[in-house]
This record gives C-alpha cells, structure tokens and sequence, in this order.
C-alpha cells in the first residue's frame, strides 16, 4: 500500500506532466514558424543567450560582455523548483543561439524540455561538468543530486568555466574577449569565497547554525563550515506539514538558537509559525533577515549580481549569529 506522501508525490509528477503539454506544443510550433530570432544574433550582432536563473545569467553577462544580449527567465522572487514557462519564455528560449540552465532538476519538469531542445540548439547544464564527488545527495529517489551548486562558491567556478568554454566554442571570433572576461570573473570569485570564510569565522563554531525555510544551503554548509537545518527539503515542490513545524520548533528550543532566517523565493510566514511556536515554548527566537536562495535580488541592486547575493546573505547571517 502506498504512503500518503507516496500518494501526493506521484499527483505532483502526474500534474506536472499535464503541464508540461502546453509547452510541448509552443516548442513545436516555434520550431516551425521560421522565424529570424532562430538565428541566434541581436539586431546588433550580439549573441543571443537565455538562462533560466539569475544566477546562471549572471556568469554569461560577466563573461559575455559586449558580445552577448542574455535574458533571464527567472527573475527575482522566482521559485525555480515550481517555474512555469510561459508562451514569452518560450519564444525567449527559440530566438536564443544558447540557453544556460541549472541542471540536477534545479527546473524541475522544465529540463525535460530543455534536454529535448538540445537537438536543435546549444543548450547546456551548468552543472555538467562538475566532480560527481562534489555533489551533495537530494533526498528524494527522483533526484539525485542537490543542484542548489551555487552556494559554494568555489565549485560555482566550475560552472562560470562551462559558461566560457561554450561562449568560446560558440563565438569563436571573440574568443579572446571570453578568456579574459572569464579569467576577470573567476578571479572575483576566488576573492568572494574568501570573504565568506573570513566573515564565517567571525561567528563562534558552536553558534554557526543557519536554519532557513527549506534546505538549499547545503553546499554552504559544506564549504563554510555552517551547521544548516530547513523546514522543507531540497524542493519547495514538496509541502511540509505538522510534524515539520513541530520538529523544528524543538531543534530551535533544544539547541537555544536565537535567530532563523526567511528566504526572498519563499513565503515568510512558515518560519514566522515556527518562531510563533518556540516562543509558546518559552523560548524567544527571532527573524534575522532574509536571504535570497533560489533567485537574486531586484535589478540595478548590489543583491541584483551572483556576488551581491552573496555578500548579502552571508553579512546578513554573520551580523545575527554574532
């Protein structure tokens, strides 16, 4: 007999797939329809490149520079795990020369789609090319690998270099330009990673314990050192229940932490029911700030860039747990 989570996972596949047919079909007929954005160059002779997150983007903007137009799928307050690509986004997607996605099922149903496009385009996995050792476990069987790879900053250079390498492959008249705008980024990121060690350090060992919404800082926690705990899993696409809230409101208690975190993809009030119930528990925990998970910041903004978000989650954690 199956389980009632059994039983509401395979609803969410099921649902998701009846999704995924209107898309199905706008892809087919956008291949189709002959249109001149099929070439994959700007009006000005820029290459023309899509990605789903603002992450992703950012590393083919940084790289690209001058030679490339990128549009972003996914904008800030967007959850990847439950995108639904609308008729805009697939004609975004036709018109591109390349399309940068996160893998690992970051996209969920999504990537499915993507995969099938590669026959006819460039379309890559930033994660491809990553040491299958570095991966951390997802917690379903559907899942393999936790693809929140973003948060280590040091293995999110892996896939800056993806990014080069098929800007280069791509274009290679301005090969030269990828290299150095790729060897300027990768540089910016060595430094970023060690100004989170630094500020990581600045909170003592036994108090370095981020507890967020859902469980997308584990590679941070690997890298940096941090104890992470999340109400939901890897997926927002998987509701949580009683015995989540109840779970960790004790973890909270037990462990006296004083602060958790909310999430700009997610809604606030979970982790506000979770502080609600320690403090019925006479224990007093606060809101320390909201972190930006699964996308950035507004654009024009410092948390509008992949190192922007970073400085401002990791300032934000090591002002509240100092």
């Amino acid at each position: 007999m199956k389980t009632e989570s059994k039983m509401r996972s395979d609803k969410q596949k099921i649902r998701g797939w009846y999704m995924l047919i209107p898309l199905f079909v706008t892809l087919m007929l956008a291949g189709c329809s002959g249109s001149t954005g099929a070439q994959g160059m700007s009006e000005d002779g820029r290459l023309l490149v899509t990605a789903t997150t603002g992450m992703i983007a950012d590393a083919a903007k940084e790289i690209g520079g001058e030679y490339v137009e990128v549009t972003t799928l996914m904008g800030p307050g967007v959850d990847p795990h439950l995108f639904k690509a609308s008729q805009g986004d697939i004609r975004k997607l036709d018109r591109a020369a390349v399309v940068f996605y996160g893998g690992l099922h970051l996209e969920g149903n999504m990537e499915r789609v993507l995969e099938k496009m590669a026959a006819q385009k460039t379309v890559v996995a930033v994660t491809d090319n990553m040491p299958r050792e570095r991966l951390l476990s997802a917690e379903s069987e559907s899942d393999e690998f936790d693809p929140h790879v973003w948060f280590d900053v040091n293995l999110w250079m892996s896939a800056a270099e993806t990014v080069r390498n098929t800007l280069i492959a791509k274009d290679p008249a301005n090969a030269d330009a990828y290299r150095e705008q790729g060897a300027r980024y990768l540089q910016e990121l060595q430094e970023l990673d060690e100004y989170v060690r630094g500020r990581m350090l600045e909170i003592p060992a036994e108090g370095r314990v981020l507890v967020t919404a859902h469980d997308a800082f584990g590679y941070f926690g690997r890298a940096y050192d941090v104890e992470v705990v999340g109400l939901q899993g890897i997926s927002t696409a998987a509701e949580f229940g009683a015995r989540d809230v109840s779970r960790l409101r004790d973890y909270l208690v037990e462990r006296n932490i004083k602060a958790v975190f909310v999430e700009s993809s997610m809604p606030a009030r979970s982790m506000e029911a979770i502080v609600a119930g320690a403090a019925q528990r006479g224990h007093e925990v606060r809101i320390g700030g909201e972190l930006f998970s699964d996308a950035m910041g507004e654009s024009g903004t410092p948390e509008g860039t992949y190192s922007g978000m970073i400085r401002h989650n990791v300032d934000t954690i090591a002002e509240a747990l100092k």
